[in-house]
């Protein structure tokens, strides 16, 4: 696209399947059931993911539609353990005011159930950390500030197809949102027009890990039809 002409070259969709009835049926009610297996996970193996698996996941994510398909944001990818540390020590400082009186009282009894508390061991135990990041504008091939639209629903879709796309692929993650999380930016190395959306931990869930026994609600509680 000439995005300075507002001119942009279209072309047949091709890629496009459409699959017999039946097989459709089988595709959705298979990718439901695959999709119930994933559980977020507190406790990770230190086992290096395969290379090529997190990069295919990340361009996985990148395909997520944005307003403007403008792409407003920027995945961090952290594996150097010295780093890690320092992001934990960070995120624990916020963790800890947050669990000692920042939280209000009904957010901590929500949370109680789960037994999370401010020590966050999983930031320097998983192989990777990957940081989120929304750019609110960007710049085009001249410089010229350009600014970006719906900027948070096109991360949230993105970091969706991301958590999605690792599961599929044979891995966990844990979504970790510290708050505030502007240490991230510093410490990645992040533009100020870019904003810390979330930080996603990654990799094999530790030997012997246990998950909470959640349910998850019916499709009449979720959905109506009209």
């Amino acid at each position: 696209m000439d995005r300075e002409q507002g001119t942009m070259a279209f072309s047949p969709y091709t890629d496009f399947i459409e699959y017999p009835t039946a097989q459709m049926r089988s595709r959705a009610d298979e990718f439901y059931r695959e999709l119930r297996r994933r559980r977020t996970v507190r406790a990770f193996d230190s086992r290096a993911i395969p290379s090529g698996v997190l990069e295919s996941c990340l361009m996985a994510a990148g395909t997520a539609p944005s307003g403007a398909n403008y792409q407003p944001w920027h995945f961090a990818v952290v594996r150097d353990a010295a780093l890690k540390k320092q992001i934990r020590e960070a995120a624990e400082v916020e963790e800890r005011a947050f669990y000692n009186g920042r939280a209000p009282r009904e957010w901590l009894d929500a949370l109680a159930p789960l037994g999370t508390d401010e020590h966050k061991p999983f930031l320097e135990d998983a192989p990777v950390l990957i940081g989120i990041f929304s750019q609110t504008h960007s710049f085009d091939q001249a410089g010229k500030k350009r600014k970006n639209y719906y900027v948070t629903e096109s991360v949230g879709i993105a970091t969706g197809m991301l958590i999605t796309a690792l599961h599929h692929a044979g891995l966990c993650c844990l979504t970790h949102t510290p708050s505030p999380m502007g240490f991230m930016r510093e410490m990645l190395g992040r533009p100020k027009h870019e904003r810390p959306f979330l930080l996603l931990v990654v990799g094999y869930p530790a030997a012997g890990v246990e998950v909470p026994e959640l349910g998850k609600l019916a499709l009449e509680e979720i959905a109506s039809f009209h």
